[in-house]
C-alpha cells in the first residue's frame, strides 16, 4: 500500500468519525437521525431540579435506564406521557430499571413538572441541547413555537426541541431498545413500555 493510499485512507477514518460525533441541529422532525441500537448515548453533565451538575453517565451505570426525551412542560403531550410514566414507575423499578426524563427546558421549569404530572423519577435538564443533539434527535424549534413560548418559560428558551424519544440503555449506556416518532402526538405507550422491558428481562 502506497504512502498516499494510507494517507487517504486515514484522512477518509477520520472524517467519516468526525462526522459520526458532530452534534446536528435537523431542519425538521422528520429529518432527524437518531443512535441506533447498539451505539451509546453520549456521556452528558445536565442539570436537577436544584439546579445542580448531574453526569449523566454515573446515573446510568447506577442500573439499566429508561431515558425519555420530552419537549418540555409546554406540552400536553409530554404531560401525558410523563404522568404516564409515574403511574407505571414500581412496575419498571420492579423490572430493574429506573426512569429519567430529559428536556431542553431550563431547570428552574422542573418543579412545576414534577407538581403538575405527580413524578418522582428522574427529571433532567439539557439546557442548550447539547446531548439531544448528539443523540440525533434535535431540530430546530419553528418560529410560531419560539414566539408562543418566549415569555412562558422560566430561565430562557432554548430554540431546539428533541423529537420525543424513548431509549433503553444497559448500565454501559448501550441503547438496547428505541422509539422514536416525528409525529410529537404519538408516543410509546406505558404497556407497550412496561412489554419491551420484559421481553430484554
Amino acid at each position: 500500500m502506497s504512502k498516499f493510499t494510507r494517507l487517504f485512507l486515514l484522512t477518509l477514518s477520520l472524517l467519516l468519525v468526525s462526522n459520526l460525533s458532530k452534534a446536528q441541529i435537523y431542519p425538521t422532525a422528520n429529518e432527524v437521525k437518531p443512535l441506533l441500537i447498539g451505539q451509546k448515548l453520549a456521556d452528558a453533565t445536565l442539570q436537577n431540579i436544584n439546579g445542580k451538575d448531574v453526569n449523566l453517565q454515573s446515573l446510568i451505570s447506577q442500573k439499566p435506564s429508561v431515558v425519555v426525551f420530552y419537549r418540555g412542560g409546554w406540552c400536553p403531550y409530554c404531560n401525558a406521557q410523563l404522568s404516564g410514566l409515574a403511574q407505571i414507575e414500581k412496575e419498571v423499578t420492579d423490572l430493574g430499571y429506573q426512569i429519567i426524563a430529559i428536556s431542553p427546558e431550563n431547570f428552574q421549569n422542573i418543579p412545576d413538572v414534577a407538581k403538575k404530572d405527580k413524578v418522582s423519577y428522574t427529571l433532567l435538564s439539557d439546557k442548550g441541547a447539547e446531548l439531544i443533539q448528539k443523540t440525533g434527535i434535535a431540530f430546530k424549534m419553528p418560529e410560531n413555537y419560539e414566539t408562543m413560548l418566549s415569555s412562558k418559560v422560566k430561565g430562557g428558551l432554548t430554540p431546539i426541541l428533541p423529537v420525543a424519544s424513548v431509549f433503553f440503555l444497559n448500565k454501559s449506556g448501550e441503547i438496547t431498545f428505541e422509539y422514536i416518532n416525528p409525529d410529537y402526538k404519538h408516543r410509546l405507550s406505558g404497556e407497550m413500555l412496561l412489554a419491551v422491558l420484559k421481553t430484554l428481562k
